[in-house]
């Protein structure tokens, strides 16, 4: 019998699925959307060159439209997702870059015609810590009458000052602006990457006692991809260090979901890059048998989300 009370199936943590499905009784999906955006360390505000894992397309590869127009983005992207399942409700995924970095009217433009679309359930927003002034933060909170907005906020790693992985902000710059998304209904999904260049596996466990004192609803974790036409790529391919086993990843990501809270949703547990990007590790491309090993070590050590969990 599964222990863990917040599944409709085998999986001991909260799948987003198990979020989506019962809160709206139906399939949602998630439809990847460029929003025309750049980011601060790019264009030469704060640095260049981004994220030094990011890819040219800002991490989103998985749209085959980038570039085009928005909400022919959608419908095209809409499209194929409709021939795989019939009447669902979806979620308008701004992945690529960071889609708050500029005016507040280009931010109105991009999420207008979803706001008043019924088969739209909820928006997500992926950005920085960096592009959320006082004024945006309170439009977003008040497009959350309409629908859920989720804010998708990168940490990589809980260590480390703003030059640090060439984020060009720091944990504490994500503190900051959590404390203030707490006094609204914008939902917060935090992203973690295991296996960053020299971490160990008491880094990664110190990221989940990190975020756990933090206000959020959902986590995305992954590997770290060495990805072609990165920083990431030369650093490595000049002097290769170290990276972690398919095993070893499981582990720690069993044991970082027996120390986070209970109740938050995971809205991924793995990466999937495309494999003519990816130059390091090719064991991530089996992302259903990883997931599949995760829900089978966690059966057999009989533990769950939040089991070791300390307030």
């Amino acid at each position: 019998m599964n222990p863990y009370p917040y599944s409709l199936d085998n999986k001991r943590y909260q799948t987003f699925n198990y979020y989506l499905k019962s809160t709206y009784g139906c399939k949602v999906a998630k439809i990847s959307l460029d929003g025309h955006f750049t980011c601060p360390n790019r264009d030469g505000t704060k640095g260049y060159g981004g994220c030094i894992f990011c890819s040219g397309k800002g991490s989103g590869d998985a749209n085959p439209h980038i570039g085009e127009e928005i909400q022919k983005q959608y419908q095209e992207n809409k499209e194929i997702m409709d021939r795989k399942w019939p009447n669902q409700k979806y979620i308008p995924y701004f992945q690529s870059f960071s889609n708050t970095y500029g005016p507040l009217l280009k931010i109105k433009e991009m999420l207008k015609d979803f706001i008043t679309m019924d088969e739209v359930a909820e928006i997500a927003i992926a950005t920085r810590p960096d592009c959320l002034d006082d004024e945006k933060i309170a439009y977003l909170d008040s497009l959350c009458q309409y629908k859920t907005i989720w804010l998708e906020i990168g940490i990589q790693s809980t260590k480390g000052d703003r030059n640090y992985l060439n984020r060009q902000y720091d944990f504490n710059d994500v503190r900051i602006l959590l404390n203030k998304l707490s006094s609204t209904k914008i939902r917060v999904c935090l992203h973690l990457i295991n296996g960053l260049p020299y971490e160990t596996k008491e880094d990664m466990l110190n990221n989940i006692y990190e975020i756990n004192k933090l206000s959020f609803h959902a986590l995305k974790i992954h590997m770290m991809q060495v990805l072609k036409e990165t920083k990431l790529a030369e650093i490595y391919n000049s002097e290769p260090f170290p990276i972690i086993s398919r095993e070893e990843y499981i582990d720690i990501v069993v044991s970082q979901l027996e120390r986070l809270k209970p109740d938050i949703i995971l809205q991924r547990l793995t990466g999937d890059p495309l494999i003519k990007e990816l130059i390091v590790p090719d064991w991530v491309l089996n992302k259903t048998t990883i997931l599949n090993d995760i829900d089978k070590l966690m059966k057999e050590k009989d533990t769950w989300q939040g089991k070791y969990y300390e307030q």
